[in-house]
């Protein structure tokens, strides 16, 4: 049986996922079992069409020490407040001051705010 490899890990989010799956139907016409079951889920979740706007504002805070996997995370969950904020990150070994906090909270809602 074929090794695989894996050649380079990317963080993505799920609205970037569901572009790669688009993509990836065009293609090839036809998506398999488990990338149908994705885009269903992906279908029902992700209402966001250009998030890519978004992840380029949460980087020009300039927040030290938060990562492009967090900042996809906080995308994916779309967190409306300081508190939802406070327990993305938790799951992570990182320290936000909450002026920092409220800066990434204000986007997110000035964000949504404007595609609604």
């Amino acid at each position: 049986m074929a090794e695989t490899q894996i050649i380079s890990e990317t963080p993505i989010n799920i609205y970037q996922l569901k572009k790669e799956l688009e993509n990836i139907k065009k293609k090839y016409s036809e998506l398999n079992f488990r990338a149908n079951k994705t885009e269903e889920y992906l279908n029902q979740i992700a209402v966001h069409k250009n998030s890519d706007e978004l992840f380029d504002k949460i980087i020009k805070l300039n927040i030290p020490r938060l990562r492009e996997h967090q900042i996809h995370k906080i995308i994916d969950i779309a967190p409306t407040t300081v508190n939802e904020l406070k327990v993305i990150l938790q799951g992570y070994t990182i320290t936000i001051n909450n002026e920092l906090m409220k800066k990434i909270v204000d986007t997110m809602n000035e964000f949504l705010e404007k595609k609604q």
